[in-house]
């Protein structure tokens, strides 16, 4: 099986290299950690709620017909305003509980809880 899982891993570099795509440790990085997807649909962030490590990169995607903004409430994090079908993401760093909402539509809320990178998560 490692051999296997070897050969895949060789395949993909030699096919990164052969399109002229550069793996950088930001992308190795990205590729390893948990990345969660969040959707706006229906005046709504779903999931709501979410849990995630230290290191998670969370993309919130809008499926609604009218732009929306992701802005944490400790103004730690901003997206632009976000058409239909485009989106934001944000890599948590340090654990704590991130509220946030849509400034065109303030009762829109949510929250990211991140806990440290060795404590368990998931989705909520």
């Amino acid at each position: 099986m490692k051999d296997v899982v070897s050969a895949i891993g060789r395949t993909a570099v030699l096919a990164a290299l052969a399109t002229g795509l550069v793996l950088t440790p930001a992308l190795a990085r990205s590729a390893s950690a948990a990345d969660i997807a969040v959707t706006i649909d229906n005046f709504t962030f779903s999931p709501e709620r979410i849990t995630v490590k230290a290191g998670t990169t969370v993309t919130w995607t809008n499926r609604d017909d009218i732009p929306h903004t992701v802005t944490s409430s400790s103004r730690t994090f901003k997206s632009k305003v976000i058409d239909t079908d485009q989106s934001f993401s944000f890599t948590f760093t340090t654990p704590g509980a991130y509220s946030y909402f849509c400034s065109l539509h303030p009762h829109m809320t949510g929250t990211i809880v991140v806990e440290a990178a060795t404590g368990g998560a998931g989705t909520q």
